[in-house]
């Protein structure tokens, strides 16, 4: 396959609970459950998706969970009780793109707000319109802005990882991914630190623009 641009590509080792929960609300596909391991890629022409969707599952035991085609950009998440099956079916659509890992877009944070002791107006509006858990007032909220979008599902599962907290929103396709997260205030500093730092040791080459 050619002029594949390689985007996002990453494994989650491990879903954690609210992180699973939260694909399984947002998914079309098959729900992936807490403990299993994904593979998430993003590509641009978003309509090649497909065939790699195709590659990945006849390769490997892995059920797909997102499947998103845009205009510009495709994204395919596929998850399995096995760590090595998630790899093989990213091993799998490498080889067909003629690419390697280190041929994916390093992730670039674009902003990164705290926001303290939220206010009972402003929680209600995010609620409004999130997917996953509610931000209460008084909850310090964490919003995480980045390219490329794919990498906001690795971020948030991460940050679950590391501290108690609850995932409010998830956006991980498109020009740019978003992450919310939010509770008590030393909870949200730890995964932000830690979500900062893992985003930041992924390899890859450097986005050249804004808007790529």
């Amino acid at each position: 396959m050619k002029n594949i641009d390689l985007r996002t590509y990453i494994y989650l080792d491990s879903l954690q609970l609210q992180m699973a929960s939260y694909l399984a609300t947002v998914s079309r596909g098959y729900f992936p459950v807490a403990g299993q391991a994904c593979m998430i890629a993003e590509i641009s022409p978003g309509i090649e998706i497909n065939r790699l969707t195709d590659i990945a599952l006849k390769a490997t035991n892995v059920a797909p969970g997102i499947q998103i085609v845009e205009r510009l950009f495709g994204l395919l998440e596929v998850h399995s009780d096995n760590q090595g099956d998630a790899r093989q079916a990213g091993d799998a659509i490498l080889k067909e793109m003629g690419l390697t890992e280190n041929d994916r877009m390093k992730p670039e944070i674009l902003t990164s707000q705290l926001i303290k002791n939220i206010s009972d107006h402003h929680a209600q509006l995010i609620n409004k319109v999130r997917y996953g858990n509610m931000v209460l007032r008084g909850d310090t909220l964490y919003v995480l802005e980045m390219k490329p979008a794919g990498y906001a599902y690795y971020a948030a599962n991460e940050a679950e990882k590391a501290s108690r907290i609850n995932i409010i929103n998830v956006t991980g396709f498109g020009s740019f991914g978003r992450v919310y997260i939010a509770g008590e205030e030393s909870e949200v500093l730890v995964s932000k630190e830690i979500v900062e730092s893992r985003l930041s040791e992924i390899s890859g080459r450097e986005s050249e623009g804004r808007n790529e």
